[in-house]
């Protein structure tokens, strides 16, 4: 049996934005929305704004999985 040649294309797929890069998506949704998606290691935080982002988040919702080690 041989699987088919063309794959299924899912009708909701037309409804969903051409953008498809997260940095895109990520900065939008700011502008937008004003909603902020930031992580704690993304490179282009220095020391004190990894540690605010990490405080930030604890507060909010407590500890990440990896710190209860």
């Amino acid at each position: 049996m041989t699987a088919p040649s063309t794959r299924y294309r899912c009708p909701l797929g037309r409804l969903q934005p051409e953008r498809t890069d997260p940095e895109i998506i990520k900065r939008d949704g700011w502008r937008e929305d004003g909603i902020l998606v930031i992580s704690p290691n993304d490179d282009r935080l220095d020391w004190v704004e990894r540690e605010l982002v990490e405080r930030i988040g604890e507060r909010l919702y407590g500890q990440r999985e990896a710190d209860h080690g």
